[in-house]
């Protein structure tokens, strides 16, 4: 057992479990669980989005993707940071002005349709545990590491804490716990980037020389076409992590923490700034673990390269860097998993109990103690997942997230907010069909089935060529919303509760004059 890392995990530990106390004191209604009042400034949501989106994914995955495939790996970074332009331009303002508390809530500002509402929640529900799992699989690699405790109790510890902070805290606690994170990750990669960096002579010619020779992959390394042989595997990736970001339900319930758009779109801004930063430094981590950790070592840490960054920091800084890296890694998957926890728990309770179960009617107190009971059972279930998925990457297991929520809510979202035609027909045959696409494609894809065994969770041929679905998913979405409403045998007046006009004035200026 690593003893400083071991010590620097309780530290960590100690003082996020007082940041969920002291919120817990500020937690005394729904709006404060939930969205934590609306309460947050620009600087601060920005933060805590940028520690909400630089999952394990981002410091564990990419930087072993990059390690082991090369320029393939880049292209999650690049797409991570290309989406929030999509968010900015298309979806944190109007999505703060017509909504409450969650993605439905949206929708429902123009069809006032339960069943809208549960195919929402289930939505947000499902793409929450697709992204978490990611992060309880980049969590039990990394104590395995560590501490030497088997993978099983791993997640299982993880998972017991991030229920605590929801729990108890609700976003005020999730927020604070973001925001100290980003801060730790922030700093903790700079530290790394500076050490690679000097070791190439603070040259990104003598770099990028050296990465040549410094691989198996040899030129490889620096061309596309190790991971993605196939140009449209690599767009259906691309696709995904660009489009998938304005549907993602954890980064989309951040904006109604704050008081109104424009502290929204400034949010959005400090955010871009700090994930566009970090995603350049990926590219120093992946490097240097790939020149000065190996492939080798790499693998044999972790098969799917999630335990580069961790292995980079021993290998530069000995083991006191390489405890502050893990112990930061375990505070970003912390904060994350809280974040998805509260947003599926949110969506349960606030959608599914209380305006579909008690037709509106539950009192704060009932919502809450059902988002905590959601909160649990929402646990429970990503834990058992994530021990069937130990061996993916958390890379790619997020790209999947990604996948569904542009699929089965970014076409809903952009017809509500930009389609007069758009009805309830169109909305729910869009999140059905996006969701069942992408997640069907999934089932079928090489991911699961594989001719060679152990390269994939079942073997077998696929019968989808790609790694990920994107590509066919996400226009069936946009085309299932389209045919869903020209087909619908209402009118648009009978459909339609609130007058597109409305809608357009409100999404926009955030005046409400229906009232």
């Amino acid at each position: 057992m690593n003893v400083a890392a071991f010590s620097m995990f309780l530290v960590i530990v100690a003082f996020t479990l007082v940041i969920t106390y002291w919120a817990s004191k500020k937690t005394t209604s729904a709006s404060e669980f939930y969205t934590a009042g609306g309460g947050l400034t620009g600087w601060q949501n920005g933060l805590a989005i940028a520690g909400d989106y630089m999952s394990a994914a981002s410091f564990l995955g990419i930087a072993g993707m990059i390690a082991l495939a090369g320029f393939d790996g880049f292209f999650y970074s690049i797409g991570f940071l290309v989406a929030y332009l999509v968010v900015l331009f298309l979806v944190a303002e109007p999505l703060r002005n017509l909504g409450k508390y969650t993605f439905a809530d949206m929708i429902a500002v123009r069809f006032n349709a339960k069943k809208i509402r549960g195919f929402a929640a289930f939505n947000t529900i499902a793409i929450s545990i697709f992204y978490m799992i990611a992060q309880l699989v980049g969590a039990g690699a990394l104590i395995k590491l560590l501490l030497g405790i088997d993978f099983t109790t791993s997640v299982i510890t993880v998972g017991i804490l991030m229920t605590i902070y929801v729990i108890f805290g609700g976003m005020h606690a999730t927020s604070w716990v973001q925001i100290v994170k980003a801060v730790l990750l922030m700093g903790g990669t700079l530290i790394i980037s500076l050490i690679v960096f000097s070791k190439f002579g603070f040259s990104i010619t003598a770099m990028f020389d050296q990465m040549k020779t410094a691989t198996p992959l040899q030129d490889a390394f620096l061309n596309p076409g190790v991971k993605y042989k196939e140009g449209l595997d690599t767009l259906s990736l691309t696709m995904g992590l660009v489009l998938g970001t304005a549907g993602l339900p954890h980064i989309l319930v951040r904006f109604f923490t704050v008081r109104n758009a424009k502290t929204a779109r400034s949010s959005v801004v400090y955010a871009t700034w700090v994930i566009g930063i970090f995603y350049v430094m990926t590219i120093f981590l992946g490097f240097g673990a790939a020149a000065f950790v190996g492939n080798a070592d790499i693998i044999a840490a972790d098969k799917a390269g999630n335990m580069a960054a961790p292995l980079l920091a021993q290998a530069l800084g000995g083991n006191m860097l390489f405890a502050f890296i893990s112990a930061v890694a375990f505070a970003t998957i912390l904060a994350v998993v809280a974040g998805l926890v509260l947003t599926a728990a949110t969506a349960f309770s606030h959608d599914f109990y209380n305006q579909i179960l008690r037709k509106g009617e539950a009192t704060e107190k009932q919502q809450v103690n059902m988002a905590r009971y959601a909160s649990i059972g929402i646990s429970i279930l990503s834990i058992l997942l994530a021990l069937v998925a130990k061996n993916l990457n958390v890379a790619f297991l997020v790209s999947l997230a990604f996948a569904v929520a542009a699929s089965a809510n970014l076409p809903v979202i952009l017809y509500t907010i930009y389609w007069k035609r758009f009805n309830t027909s169109g909305a729910i045959w869009a999140m059905v069909v996006g969701l069942v696409a992408s997640v069907g494609l999934v089932l079928v894809s090489p991911n699961v089935f594989s001719p060679i065994e152990g390269k994939a969770i079942l073997v077998g041929e696929p019968l989808y060529p790609f790694s990920t679905p994107g590509l066919i998913s996400i226009p069936l979405g946009f085309l299932a919303g389209y045919i869903g409403t020209l087909i619908s045998k209402k009118s648009y007046k009978e459909d339609n509760q609130v007058h597109y006009d409305e809608i357009l004035v409100r999404s926009n200026t955030g005046l409400d004059t229906t009232t």
